[in-house]
């Protein structure tokens, strides 16, 4: 992770530098520190708009939640936006009350 916010505050740069998202065959891990936190499986839609991810958390901090989201890829660099609330955002931007938690990942290649 390179940066991210929740409902309009940037998180701390270390735990940016120190969280990834592991994204392979429908499934995902978010990892803080080498540690999985939180892990499941993933869906996506490609509507007209945004195309659409669906996390649904297996075991760890999201265990039974199904978090929709909205997402962009752009060379090595891929952008989510959650709506932690249940509602799927409507675009790449937080405020404060949304629910939203904006990321932006850079790829590594394993």
């Amino acid at each position: 992770m390179t940066r991210a916010e929740f409902e309009g505050e940037s998180a701390p740069e270390l735990v940016a530098a120190k969280t990834t998202l592991q994204l392979a065959a429908e499934h995902y891990a978010v990892c803080f520190d080498g540690e999985i936190i939180d892990e499941g499986v993933f869906t996506a839609k490609n509507p007209v708009e945004f195309p659409l991810l669906f996390f649904t958390g297996e075991r760890g901090t999201n265990t039974g939640r199904t978090i929709p989201a909205i997402y962009q890829c752009v060379g090595d660099r891929l952008r989510i936006c959650y709506g932690f609330g249940g509602q799927s955002p409507a675009s790449f931007a937080t405020a404060a009350g949304s629910q939203l938690y904006l990321a932006s990942y850079r790829r590594v290649l394993r």
